[in-house]
């Protein structure tokens, strides 16, 4: 046994020899200003926790000064991948790049799945999440879930303790799951309202059309009044965002290639996400397929016209008129949490600030550490539950000290994890979390 374990780690550090950017290790001057911007290591304050630690267990396996055992493995899943570390970093050290490198070795010699755990990986990032129809066939069952009564008899039963507590939690705070996507609702292309100043390409996404399709179509409704004609090609796909993070490149770089062959077919100005997530994987495909020559020109074709809905609204488009409030009633009351890799990679967390400030009858509330990670990342808060809801007490209590009436947020992981937050520490029970696109577009004129 002590043979094959030692056999598994000698192949993983090849791998890593391989796969991982030396220069970007060595880039690291080990300064410590990525600690402080580290949500792991502000919960631990472990020096393994931060980024900094993490390079330096890199640099060590693939030096041969240390085994990529199974501890290893485990420390490199700990990282949310919010890349906080990447704007507090004076040498500039790829670290999103890194640990996305790290785990592909990982996911290449990994003995840690258990079997049902694979056959989960293969389930959604292979089967599932790929393909369009499908994700449609899993909105149309969670909505019979939701709607045929079977939620409620889950619920009333106890039957939903059956999961684990932290999937327990999240099933009370999903939303209402759709059949239909933003395309069978609106179609292909919806022409702009007055003068038109561009074409953009919408990337609907797979779970924001499938949980968020009403966020879709508002999000098309808002570009439309803002000027622009806005194209969704069918034939996109999810962006892959979940596949790189996990270790699953491979299937990453293809779904990328799709997507870049959707948009240009489409000949568009522009390609707006409404996600920060999936946002910040379409911003660098030109790095994710940087050793396919083949597609240097494409990806980077593809991924210098990337916006963010926000961005777009408040850089290119026409000015939107909001509903101006006649009563004497207070203010609305909101803070904001940022979308870390809408914030630390497409670097437009300023683009949401300035609309939310702009609303009439709205108090903008800034939130202390607004920029720090809610803990969701992905699927995190589903793989490693402990850390995620220690780090998401602490957000709340920063919420709390705002005493909002909204959390606005840009991306469906932190609308999701603010929900659960307020469900487990709102002081204030008429606390909600919305996405930006929702909270503007209700305050639209004309369009309510």
């Amino acid at each position: 046994m002590a043979n094959s374990s030692s056999s598994t780690s000698e192949a993983l550090r090849q791998t890593l020899q391989l796969k991982l950017d030396y220069d970007q290790l060595t880039n690291c001057m080990r300064c410590g200003f990525c600690l402080p911007a580290c949500p792991t290591f502000k919960e631990t304050g472990i020096e393994a926790e931060s980024p900094r630690g993490r390079i330096a267990l890199m640099k060590a396996a693939v030096d041969g000064l240390m085994e990529p055992d199974v501890r290893f493995e485990e420390q490199m899943s700990h990282c949310l991948g919010c890349r906080a570390c990447e704007p507090a970093c004076p040498a500039d050290v790829k670290y999103g790049q890194l640990i996305e490198q790290a785990r592909d070795a990982i996911e290449d010699h990994t003995t840690q799945h258990r079997v049902w755990v694979k056959g989960v990986r293969k389930l959604v990032f292979k089967q599932l999440f790929p393909h369009q129809g499908r994700m449609k066939m899993l909105g149309k069952g969670l909505r019979f879930y939701q709607r045929s009564g079977l939620q409620s008899v889950v619920r009333k039963t106890g039957a939903v303790k059956l999961f684990s507590k932290q999937l327990s939690s999240l099933e009370r705070i999903l939303p209402k799951a759709s059949g239909k996507g933003v395309v069978d609702q609106l179609g292909t292309r919806i022409p702009a309202k007055g003068k038109k100043i561009a074409t953009v390409g919408m990337f609907r996404g797979c779970l924001m059309d499938t949980l968020f399709m009403e966020t879709n179509y508002k999000t098309v409704g808002l570009l439309t009044e803002a000027g622009f004609e806005v194209v969704i090609p069918d034939q996109q796909n999810c962006c892959g965002a979940l596949h790189a993070h996990s270790g699953e490149t491979t299937q990453a770089k293809e779904l990328a290639k799709n997507n870049i062959r959707a948009f240009q077919e489409a000949g568009v100005d522009y390609i707006i996400s409404n996600a920060g997530g999936c946002g910040a994987i379409l911003v660098e495909y030109d790095h994710l397929l940087h050793d396919e020559p083949e597609w240097q020109e494409q990806s980077l074709w593809f991924a210098k016209r990337v916006k963010d809905i926000s961005a777009i609204l408040v850089e290119k488009g026409n000015p939107l008129l909001f509903n101006n409030s006649n009563d004497k009633s207070e203010p609305v009351r909101i803070t904001y949490q940022d979308s870390c890799h809408l914030k630390n990679v497409m670097k437009a967390g300023a683009a949401p600030r300035k609309l939310l400030s702009s609303l009439p009858n709205v108090d903008f509330v800034e939130m202390q550490d607004a920029g720090s990670c809610c803990g969701s990342a992905g699927i995190y808060n589903v793989t490693q539950p402990e850390m995620a809801n220690q780090i998401l007490d602490h957000k709340m209590q920063h919420v709390n000290a705002t005493r909002p009436h909204y959390i606005v947020t840009s991306n469906p992981g932190c609308l999701l994890q603010m929900k659960l937050g307020i469900d487990k520490h709102a002081d204030n029970n008429q606390m909600q979390a919305i996405h930006i696109v929702d909270f503007l577009y209700e305050r639209m004129k004309g369009l309510n």
